[in-house]
């Protein structure tokens, strides 16, 4: 199941929290739509609690919406589009750099700076558009080994 999050932060904004707009996969079942939302929302625990800082920092959740998600992970070269609401496409890594790791998921491991050609957000309550703007690509992997809430 594919899934996307849109997200804003201001560092400069003290107590901040985070912004976010979660999309599921559409063609999933309810069941399967929702442990993908309890999984990026952090409601099973797990390893979310470690790697998202919208689960281990404050944050608004302003809300969870199942739509068509398309995505290309071409390295360096990537997009993704979640049902019209969100676009997001790379267009070259960062020149001469050394490996990276962000407070980001796959912050724990080895990943790559990019630059964004665009992003684009009309979800509501989080809308904007940034051209030019860093982009980061990871790997990812999610483990319940916590297990799930009591």
């Amino acid at each position: 199941m594919n899934v996307v999050l849109a997200s804003r932060y201001h560092d400069d904004e003290p107590g901040s929290p985070w912004r976010v707009v979660l999309f599921v996969d559409a063609r999933g079942d309810q069941q399967q739509r929702q442990a993908i939302a309890d999984i990026f929302t952090g409601r099973l625990d797990g390893t979310p609690a470690r790697q998202f800082p919208w689960v281990f920092k404050a944050a608004d959740l302003l809300g969870v919406e199942a739509v068509e998600i398309e995505i290309d992970h071409t390295p360096g070269r990537g997009w993704f589009r979640a049902g019209g609401k969100v676009a997001v496409r790379v267009c070259e890594p960062v020149p001469d750099q050394e490996p990276v790791s962000c407070v980001i998921p796959g912050h724990h491991r080895r990943g790559r700076e990019l630059v964004s050609d665009l992003i684009d957000v009309d979800a509501g309550r989080l809308a904007f558009s940034v051209r030019g703007r860093c982009a980061y690509e990871s790997t990812f992997e999610y483990s319940s080994e916590d297990g799930p809430r009591g």
